[in-house]
C-alpha cells in the first residue's frame, strides 16, 4: 500500500483543522504556512474535502476553513475516500489484464489473489473507520501503539522497536525484551 502525497498533506491539514478552536477557521495561507505547503496546493486539497462534505469554507476578509462536523465524528477512512482510490476498488482487477484479453483478467474464474486483495482492503477499511481526526488532533493518541488500540487491535503481540517497526513477534521474545 502506498500512502500518496495528496493523501498524506491531506490527512495533515484536516488534522491541523481539527486542532483549532470551535468557530474559528484557518485560511488558505495559513494552513499553508503552517504544512510549509503552497496556497494552491491546499486549495486543491481542501476542494477536494469540501467536495466531500468535511470542510467549509467561509468567504471574506475573516473567511477560512473549518471542519463541517466536530473531529470526533469524522474518520480516516471518510478522509483518504475523498482524497483518492479505495485501496481495492470495483475495477482493480480490470487494471490488470493481459495484453490478448479485452478487459476481463485471464484468473477472472479462479482468482486467489483477489481474496487477498479484497481481505487487505476490508482490514484497512475497518481500522479507517474507527480512527477519527479527533484521535489524531489530541494527545491521547500520541504514538503507535494507541492508535492500534484505538482501532480495536490487540498489540500485545506487537514489538515497536526501530529495527523491528510493525512486525509481530511471538509472546516469548517480547518478554524476554522487556
Amino acid at each position: 500500500m502506498r500512502i500518496t502525497a495528496l493523501e498524506e498533506y491531506g490527512l495533515r491539514c484536516m488534522v491541523l483543522l481539527a486542532k483549532t478552536a470551535p468557530g474559528d477557521s484557518l485560511s488558505l495561507t495559513e494552513i499553508g504556512e503552517r504544512e510549509r505547503l503552497s496556497v494552491p496546493y491546499v486549495g486543491k486539497l481542501l476542494g477536494l474535502m469540501k467536495q466531500a462534505g468535511l470542510v467549509q469554507a467561509e468567504r471574506g476578509r475573516n473567511g477560512g476553513y473549518a471542519l463541517a462536523r466536530r473531529a470526533d465524528r469524522i474518520s480516516l477512512k471518510q478522509v483518504f475516500d475523498a482524497l483518492g482510490e479505495p485501496l481495492f476498488g470495483v475495477g482493480h482487477c480490470e487494471k490488470f489484464t493481459s495484453g490478448d484479453t479485452v478487459g476481463d483478467c485471464v484468473h477472472l474464474g479462479d482468482c486467489t489473489v483477489r481474496d487477498v486483495w479484497f481481505t487487505f482492503h476490508a482490514l484497512i477499511s475497518d481500522i479507517l473507520e474507527r480512527i477519527t481526526l479527533e484521535d489524531l488532533a489530541s494527545k491521547k493518541s500520541k504514538g503507535r501503539l494507541n492508535l492500534l488500540a484505538m482501532a480495536g487491535i490487540d498489540t500485545r503481540d506487537w514489538a515497536m522497536s526501530p529495527d523491528t517497526a510493525g512486525t509481530i513477534k511471538d509472546s516469548e521474545t517480547i518478554q524476554q525484551n522487556t
